[in-house]
């Protein structure tokens, strides 16, 4: 058997080989290729959903002669952009020059930027209202799909701060940048589903719980049939009578955390019971009222948890002082001690985690305009966005717990290129590419549904 010749081939074994990087000419003259192959699945899906539809028929188009682009598809470009983690009016505007991008939005040339600023400017506050109440209808029929009867609904409230004269953007409260203007919106998750069912956007000197009781008839007045109860859940922010009495009058579960000046002082006026099985944790139980309760007196529960002992120095004496963590909540759950909702109330913390995906892995509230309702629909919009990827990543029982980074650095930023032939456009990516498998099997999942 005749034997292959080398690859390198050298008569003297003790001299060594020096390898050189070979180098390619570049040049950028290359047509046709894209950098988010993933939309092209994430578009059909959009499509099945209905939403692209929807999106035409609740902002339709006035065409004249000067008319370069349908309103459906600078919306569209805007959730593609979010989706695929740009921000800035400039850069979406770039985004729209990708040929898939155009090929998906049936776009002649790319979306200028006075397009889109223009358009949502022109759509204002009725514009923003009419989004908002289609996704609700939206959300409402997922909700529905997904066969869920008991639901979480986790409210929060998040600073997006902003530098320079935004409309809209006030000083309030900001636990990142003390002094700095900001708009303050609220928002609702189903938890079940890490679903952001419902959303305000709102000046930077809202108070936490302003609007919370309008947005939560919104969500009632929209929610399928099939849901039999819900539990609602929100931290001091949210400590109110007038969220209190809505809630009971609703017949919904909640727990809140307490928020009183006089907290610290009230709670250590308590009668403490040491937990049975549980060393270093005690709770306690009482009623209380305030004059903006109408004399109306609810059930306060508390736990008391040693975190540490301290040796402190008292006039020369060493002392050793206990640490205390204290917690207080209001809720409907009566047969739960101050512990067992304590535990409860941790659970919310997850709802933490989305909302740094909703804005830094979407970016929402990165992308503003001068006006504030155009800031009102860009909000919405990326937050569309982000629930379109919680929807999508559902479809395959080893996605769910992603983050939305995650997806799409493997699913939506892979490179390919356009070929037509026989008036036929194919999108060919690399065959060796890592997460091939995942990739052709989530496309088929969403292709299903």
């Amino acid at each position: 058997m005749k034997q292959k010749a080398p690859l390198f081939k050298c008569n003297n074994t003790n001299k060594k080989q020096i390898i050189k990087a070979k180098v390619v000419k570049h040049s950028f003259t290359g047509g046709k290729i894209t950098m988010y192959s993933g939309l092209n699945v994430v578009a059909d899906f959009l499509n099945r959903q209905g939403i692209i539809k929807a999106l035409s028929e609740l902002f339709p188009t006035k065409l004249y002669n000067a008319t370069k682009f349908l309103n459906a598809q600078v919306l569209m470009s805007i959730i593609l952009s979010s989706l695929a983690g740009i921000n800035r009016i400039s850069r979406i505007s770039n985004f729209t020059r990708d040929p898939l991008v155009q090929i998906l939005l049936k776009l002649p040339k790319e979306i200028n930027e006075n397009a889109i600023s223009l358009l949502l400017k022109r759509l204002g506050q009725v514009g923003a209202r009419k989004l908002q109440n289609y996704l609700l209808s939206y959300y409402s029929k997922q909700l529905e799909l997904s066969g869920l009867e008991h639901i979480t609904l986790d409210a929060d409230s998040t600073v997006s701060i902003v530098y320079g004269n935004q409309e809209g953007a006030e000083k309030g409260y900001n636990p990142y940048k003390k002094g700095a203007k900001s708009y303050h919106p609220l928002l609702v998750f189903v938890s079940e589903l890490k679903l952001l069912y419902n959303t305000w956007f709102r000046s930077g000197s809202a108070h936490t719980a302003n609007g919370i009781s309008e947005a939560l008839k919104e969500i009632k007045d929209s929610l399928p049939a099939g849901i039999k109860s819900i539990f609602f859940r929100a931290d001091s922010g949210f400590f109110s009578g007038e969220l209190l009495d809505l809630l009971d009058f609703f017949g919904w579960d909640y727990l809140i955390k307490v928020q009183l000046k006089n907290l610290q002082q009230l709670l250590a006026n308590q009668d403490w019971q040491a937990v049975p099985g549980v060393p270093n944790v005690w709770v306690c139980e009482f009623s209380y009222t305030t004059k903006s309760w109408n004399g109306k007196k609810r059930k306060l529960k508390g736990v008391k948890i040693l975190k540490e002992i301290k040796e402190e120095d008292f006039f020369g004496i060493k002392l050793l002082v206990p640490v205390y963590e204290y917690a207080c909540y209001v809720s409907s759950l009566s047969d739960k001690n101050g512990l067992e909702l304590h535990e409860k109330y941790k659970e919310r913390s997850t709802s933490e985690t989305w909302i740094e995906e909703v804005k830094r892995q979407l970016l929402a509230g990165k992308t503003l305009t001068q006006d504030f309702w155009a800031n009102d629909i860009l909000w919405q919009l990326s937050c569309f966005a982000y629930n379109i990827s919680v929807l999508m990543r559902r479809k395959h029982k080893n996605l769910r717990k992603q983050e939305h980074k995650t997806f799409r650095e493997w699913f939506i930023l892979v490179p390919g290129k356009i070929v037509r032939s026989s008036r036929v456009i194919y999108l060919k990516m690399y065959k060796h590419y890592y997460y091939q498998g995942n990739w052709l099997e989530l496309a088929k999942l969403l292709k299903a549904s």
